[in-house]
């Protein structure tokens, strides 16, 4: 069942010269979760952050912090991910050979698995992983860089990943990230998703500040 929309706001698009103080103002003006994006250069084509900078951001916020892994290997960092404080911890099912073990590794670690599905990526791929699976992101974008344009042909994927979680009967989150905005947000919505990433929609300036982004991508 579609839970109450959450905005995870991505850390992408805040200011890096003070990153803590944007992570607290966020935090303050309702946001449900924290997302990461770590770039490694390889998988997508930009280098963003690692496991260090997650463990000094830890103390900032009591949010969950969602880290979205866009590396290749993936095992290899889990552990360290896991240590530097992430609550959630989603990989690509394009970069692992034995996704099905990277989840069970995640899970072992006390943290919950996700499973993050590129544009061109179709909903069946993650048929028999449903039984163990906590989270599946949707990208809307190709990986890489911020400020894409939303792929609409993503609302039928999202539709479909939606029937498949009530199928399942289990407690699995629907994500979506890229190019979410207050028209895109909406159309997510309606198909199914119940945690939307944003970068630009919330961190931009606005006379409301980021309380009324973050409202506004709710759909309130």
């Amino acid at each position: 069942m579609q839970k109450p929309v959450r905005i995870a706001p991505s850390i992408l698009s805040a200011d890096f010269s003070c990153l803590g103080n944007e992570i607290s103002a966020v935090s303050e003006a309702g946001a449900d979760w924290i997302h990461i994006d770590v770039m490694d250069g390889h998988f997508v084509p930009n280098i963003t952050i690692g496991p260090h900078v997650i463990k000094a951001i830890r103390e900032v916020s009591p949010l969950p912090f969602d880290v979205h892994l866009m590396i290749a290997p993936v095992d290899p960092y889990i552990q360290q991910f896991a240590d530097a404080g992430a609550d959630i911890i989603t990989a690509h099912i394009e970069a692992c050979e034995h996704i099905h073990r990277t989840i069970q590794f995640i899970k072992g670690l006390g943290k919950r698995a996700g499973i993050s599905l590129n544009p061109s990526t179709p909903a069946s791929s993650i048929l028999h992983l449903m039984d163990i699976v906590d989270l599946v992101l949707v990208m809307t974008v190709n990986p890489g860089f911020g400020g894409q344009s939303f792929i609409e042909n993503q609302l039928s994927k999202i539709q479909e990943i939606r029937t498949m979680i009530d199928r399942s009967g289990r407690d699995i989150d629907l994500e979506v990230d890229g190019g979410i905005n207050t028209h895109t947000a909406q159309k997510t919505i309606e198909a199914g998703a119940d945690i939307l990433v944003a970068g630009t929609a919330v961190f931009k300036e606005s006379l409301g500040g980021y309380q009324e982004n973050i409202t506004k991508l709710r759909g309130i």
